[in-house]
């Protein structure tokens, strides 16, 4: 990897991870911040810790609202 590209990459694939902050997942939902740190804090969102700041994987996003559709077409 050169200085250009991004440090953290999906195992398997060439293209790098898309991650995504809080107020990005917050406006892509159109959530407020409480709604989103609480996804976060009871595990139905994954996120990872670079230093202090939050992200997010875009596949992590994807997974949580496609299992929130899933919970709510078998209720």
């Amino acid at each position: 990897m050169n200085a250009q590209e991004p440090a953290l990459t999906r195992q398997g694939l060439s293209t790098p991870e898309e991650l995504l902050t809080g107020p990005q997942v917050m406006a892509r939902l159109q959530l407020g911040r409480f709604a989103v740190y609480d996804l976060l804090r009871t595990r139905q969102l994954a996120s990872i810790t670079l230093g202090r700041a939050l992200r997010i994987p875009a596949h992590a996003f994807t997974d949580c609202i496609r299992t929130r559709l899933e919970q709510e077409a078998a209720a």
